[in-house]
């Protein structure tokens, strides 16, 4: 492939991932730019995109429950 292609590609990928941070920041997911880009390439990669929210959102709990733990310590 001609590098210009690749270039495009990289351009329409940034494009993508910064669309679906607009979106998301809308949403209030609190998803940065390289954590959704982690999560569009595990879904691009076959990863059911329910099971990756439900994933998300049990870390964020789990998160939440140390940080409430290590202010109570």
């Amino acid at each position: 492939m001609p590098p210009s292609n690749d270039n495009e590609k990289q351009q329409a990928a940034q494009q993508a991932v910064d669309i679906l941070h607009e979106i998301s920041t809308i949403l209030n997911c609190h998803l940065d730019r390289r954590t959704l880009s982690i999560c569009i390439s595990m879904i691009e990669n076959g990863v059911n995109p329910e099971a990756l929210a439900n994933v998300v959102q049990y870390l964020r709990k789990e998160a939440q429950k140390i940080e409430f733990a290590k202010g109570r310590g």
